[in-house]
């Protein structure tokens, strides 16, 4: 689940730097995640609902003894984040049924033992237009250089110039007002993980450090609205979007990834 850049969401306020046991935890979580994700992957089909598919995942993680994390969280009434074609992110569940050439970002949170795992994919529905498989190829490369950039030394701002400048490359924008965040005991924790930034600037990056990179990037412009709802937001312009994310642990021997089967 993205963080609002603009507005604090009870982060915690000092970076948290995981022991092996946290991590053995983290990692739980995470593979949970994973698993999910790809189960739900077989079911988005043109015909099926995004509430079918929320209630697949909350059975599935309930299975694996994990907690839904979005839950609940400040009142976000459903297990998955459904966002469909323009929604860019925090879309709720409904009865909304997929159509062929839809583009669906689903986004999955789950507790294990007290610890987070969160991470998000972008799925075509059935066979998807050339536009909407320019801006899912971005966006999955785009996280793919936000990762390799996570390395002890480097900057906060390395990883986000690694994905801006990559997507802007492709003639796509970034989005602005939601970033990734660290992550741990609690879902949102320090630091913000902007997709957008200047190399060798903000945080040094330390081995031990649990961050959910997450790039959200759109066919059009960046800017984005919320919905009545309150959750889902939009691209401004009604241009699709894509959204992908894991969570994954700095190491000196490099990033590595906690939201993946194995």
């Amino acid at each position: 689940m993205a963080h609002r850049r603009a507005r604090d969401v009870k982060m915690t306020r000092s970076i948290q730097l995981k022991t092996p046991r946290q991590l053995r935890h983290m990692r739980s979580a995470g593979k949970i995640v994973a698993e999910v994700l790809a189960l739900l992957g077989e079911h988005t089909v043109p015909g099926a609902t995004t509430a079918e598919l929320d209630a697949l995942a909350e059975a599935e993680i309930k299975k694996r003894k994990a907690v839904p994390s979005f839950k609940g969280y400040h009142g976000f009434p459903c297990t998955i984040c459904a966002s469909v074609n323009e929604q860019v992110v925090h879309g709720i569940p409904s009865k909304y049924r997929l159509r062929e050439g839809d583009i669906l970002s689903v986004d999955v949170g789950a507790i294990y033992s007290g610890w987070h795992g969160d991470a998000a994919v972008t799925y075509a529905i059935g066979s998807a237009s050339a536009e909407a498989e320019r801006v899912m190829h971005a966006t999955r490369e785009a996280l793919r250089r936000g990762i390799a950039a996570a390395v002890p030394g480097n900057h906060l701002g390395d990883i986000g110039f690694a994905i801006q400048s990559w997507v802007e490359a492709q003639g796509l924008a970034v989005i602005r007002d939601f970033v990734g965040h660290g992550i741990g005991k609690v879902m949102h924790e320090a630091p913000q993980v902007p997709n957008f930034g200047d190399a060798g600037e903000g945080l040094e990056l330390r081995a031990g450090m649990t961050i959910a990179i997450e790039p959200m990037v759109a066919l059009g412009d960046w800017r984005v609205k919320v919905l009545d709802d309150g959750w889902t937001a939009v691209t401004a312009d009604g241009s699709l979007s894509a959204h992908y994310e894991h969570s994954i642990v700095i190491t000196e021997a490099g990033p590595e990834i906690l939201t993946k089967v194995a």
